[in-house]
């Protein structure tokens, strides 16, 4: 990856298709965000049906070898148990595949879960015990997690993430980036000095809108409603103002140096290129050091 301190990265997120037809396309939008020089992309993983050797690696794979982009594994510390880490952790060193962002995995309804991994930071810890050249992303919450009882707790919890040997956290999205320096702030005055990586996620049509505004816990600031309020009934004038405002996001978090910015794509390529090509030249000035 790319040394955080010398300039803003530039990253995106991919995650497996559950279809055949997706399963063909994914490649051809994993060749067209190559095309934008990414810093790496990240593959998620699936707690559900999806096996994770013939989904995640196997994207991971094709990112790191066919397209030589550092890929990025996504692990769930609830569903796995050392014995599948360690056959995961022989397979990521074949491969060439060094960062793992680990994360402890929602609940899926009728799986029960694995016992080895209670936490996130527990996955952390086994890996680097194994093998300490792995580089580890964590997840975060700049307006903290829905299960912490406070922000000081969530504090906490960070800090043993990065005890633990994450290297690296990477934000939920969020949509005020007050909310976000907010967060860097209390990081800092923590003492959690790894990167801070920015999570964007463009809203670009009515689904997306309707998810944000029942599910998410994000605080949604009021020129982002109306903005949904205004377009969301107008498939290509939300579409532009999702657009417009993903990239007014992106300006200002690379403006205040930030140290990365990771597009959470949803598998649209279009939408990646349009913001990269918006926002490119932002990402070729380095930040002094």
């Amino acid at each position: 990856m790319t040394n955080l301190a010398e300039k803003s990265s530039f990253s995106f997120e991919v995650f497996p298709p559950k279809t055949a037809v997706n399963n063909q396309k994914i490649f051809q939008t994993l060749d067209e965000l190559h095309d934008l020089q990414p810093n790496f992309i990240s593959v998620t993983s699936s707690n559900r049906t999806l096996n994770f050797e013939n989904s995640t690696l196997k994207l991971a794979d094709y990112v790191q070898n066919k397209l030589k982009v550092p890929g990025v594994v996504h692990l769930t510390a609830r569903y796995f148990d050392r014995k599948q880490i360690d056959r995961i952790l022989v397979e990521l060193k074949f491969l060439g595949i060094k960062n793992i962002l680990v994360i402890r995995g929602d609940l899926a309804p009728g799986r029960p879960p694995k016992k080895d991994f209670q936490h996130a930071s527990d996955l952390m810890a086994y890996i680097k015990s194994k093998d300490a050249n792995f580089r580890i992303l964590g997840a975060c919450y700049p307006e903290s997690h829905p299960e912490s009882s406070n922000k000081i707790s969530d504090i906490h919890h960070l800090k043993e993430k990065v005890a633990a040997g994450c290297d690296c956290l990477l934000t939920q999205m969020f949509f005020s980036n007050e909310t976000f320096y907010q967060f860097q702030e209390n990081c800092a005055l923590a003492d959690i000095n790894v990167p801070l990586i920015a999570g964007i996620m463009p809203i670009v049509n009515r689904a997306q809108a309707l998810h944000v505004l029942k599910q998410s816990e994000c605080c949604l600031p009021k020129k982002f409603t109306q903005m949904l309020d205004r377009y969301q009934t107008d498939p290509t004038a939300l579409k532009a103002a999702g657009l417009a405002y993903a990239i007014n996001q992106i300006t200002d978090l690379v403006t205040n140096r930030v140290a990365g910015v990771h597009l959470y794509t949803m598998n649209q390529a279009n939408v990646a290129r349009y913001i990269y090509q918006a926002t490119k030249s932002l990402f070729t000035i380095k930040n002094p050091v």
